[in-house]
């Protein structure tokens, strides 16, 4: 039966959207969904579900300072989110402003910060920064931490911490692979202590994961490309997990999609290692050839992170979860509590 945007639909009341991450990393709840049962339990409890020789399959990618505030030479404000860095110098950007502004026009960011429109790809626009740093650098110096549109809080010292994981190592990424975020040094120490392997991908989030979907036909909708790189070690420890018959967990949608994306080609091989681009858009009937288990967070209504969880867990599994969490006044979204969720049979 074909789906439309309005069967991704819930109403979450707004004193349960997560405003500021929990105390600690794994002080967070976590809600088990299993053959259509919930149970409800704590994040520091995950090592209580997993088997030794178990595989976590994590996102390594680092949030960079890609929200930029700024204004035209016109003096009409502009504030500019980094989609993706092009070059040394250039970078594709989504662009808020009272005008969309025209190829050669010259903005100012924190004051400072010169930049030229060069062109317009269609919601994005490719700028060229002025002086001899590149972009990194220059967002390092003038940007802010993307946050979600959904806090109202401008970034702090504490998310400059919080909304990045323990493990964080590649600079790319416009949000964070928020399952990651529950997880301190002890508790990754514990789980190497308890024979759960570890492996590690590479997922860049783009600015495309804070767009609505603007087709009420999902067939309709176009994902925005990822780019993501899988070591060769990880590609090996995916593969030994599943002839050893153990689970491969991936830590957040980003790990799936990228697990999943680097699998389409020979599913029986599994994912291959190296890099590529994925615009891999999973909504239920989606038949899953990589990954056994998820752990995430609680997403948006109509989003599709909510497909692609109900693609794996169920469609009215998922709704039973939600239902349930909203009940159980479980905090949602970046900041807030967990899921584990097995694939449904």
């Amino acid at each position: 039966m074909p789906l439309s945007l309005d069967d991704f639909d819930y109403t979450l009341p707004a004193e349960l959207i997560a405003q500021f991450p929990a105390r600690e990393r794994s002080a967070s709840r976590l809600l088990r969904l299993s053959d259509g049962n919930i149970s409800d339990s704590r994040f520091a409890d995950l090592p209580q579900f997993l088997q030794p020789g178990d595989l976590l399959v994590f996102n390594d990618t680092r949030v960079i300072k890609a929200r930029l505030y700024g204004a035209k030479a016109s003096g009409g404000k502009i504030e500019a989110l980094v989609e993706r860095i092009t070059g040394m110098h250039e970078a594709l950007v989504q662009m808020r402003a009272s005008h969309p502004p025209r190829p050669g026009t010259r903005l100012t960011f924190d004051g400072m910060l010169e930049a030229e429109v060069l062109e317009r790809r269609g919601d994005l626009y490719l700028l060229r920064f002025g002086g001899a740093d590149g972009v990194p650098d220059l967002l390092e110096r003038h940007g802010h931490l993307p946050l979600p549109p959904y806090i109202g809080h401008a970034d702090s010292e504490q998310d400059q911490a919080r909304y990045q994981t323990v493990y964080a190592r590649h600079p790319g990424a416009v949000a964070a692979p928020t399952a990651g975020l529950h997880f301190d040094e002890d508790m990754l120490a514990l789980l190497r202590k308890t024979r759960v392997d570890l492996a590690w991908l590479t997922l860049h989030v783009g600015a495309g994961t804070f767009q609505p979907v603007r087709v009420n036909n999902l067939a309709e909708h176009k994902m925005h490309s990822e780019y993501y790189t899988i070591p060769p070690a990880t590609a090996r420890a995916v593969a030994s997990a599943r002839a050893s018959g153990h689970a491969v967990i991936a830590v957040g949608t980003t790990s799936l999609r990228a697990l999943e994306s680097a699998a389409r080609a020979d599913a029986d091989c599994g994912p291959r290692s190296g890099a590529g681009e994925t615009d891999l858009f999973i909504t239920p009937g989606y038949r899953f050839q990589v990954v056994d288990r998820l752990i995430t967070n609680f997403h948006l209504p109509k989003s599709t992170l909510l497909m692609l969880v109900a693609a794996f867990a169920g469609m009215e599994p998922m709704r039973a979860a939600y239902r349930h969490a909203i009940a159980e006044r479980y905090r949602f979204f970046s900041y807030g509590d967990a899921m584990l969720i097995d694939k449904m049979p």
